[in-house]
């Protein structure tokens, strides 16, 4: 029998409540139970005391006898200081362009960045003349 301690829901609706449980794998989340070790209240401030309770002489046992804990559950534990903190898992890279748009927004900002300095070099030839005609009146003057 493989065991998880995982969160098990209570409470009402859009008012959640967990009770941190240690429970055979296969049953149903809300489910039979073996044991409760603790509980997790999200509607508290994240600084409150009694936002996650857990009895850490039962969780560290059940840890000896093989229980695995859930993601969350692993979360509350290294905040404890029960288990080492889980690794966060690399993000997909799924969203990000694909190598054919990648080239297509290159071209596009090139394609901007020369319209900029086209516009740019305008504007310096228009307040050019216009700087050096003063200069010339005075000298005719």
């Amino acid at each position: 029998m493989s065991l998880r301690i995982r969160l098990s829901r209570g409470g009402a609706k859009k008012r959640p409540y967990y009770r941190i449980v240690v429970a055979d794998s296969r049953s149903p989340r809300d489910g039979r139970f073996i044991e409760r070790i603790g509980s997790y209240n999200p509607m508290l401030a994240k600084d409150a005391e009694a936002r996650v309770v857990i009895d850490a002489e039962r969780a560290k046992h059940w840890i000896a006898q093989g229980a695995k804990a859930s993601d969350r559950v692993a979360r509350f534990l290294a905040g404890a200081g029960l288990a080492d903190k889980p690794a966060v898992p690399e993000q997909t890279k799924k969203n990000k362009p694909k190598a054919k748009a990648l080239e297509r927004l290159a071209e596009k900002e090139e394609k901007a960045r020369e319209a900029a300095e086209a516009a740019a070099a305008a504007a310096a030839e228009a307040a050019a003349p216009a700087e050096e005609a003063p200069a010339e009146e005075a000298a005719e003057g």
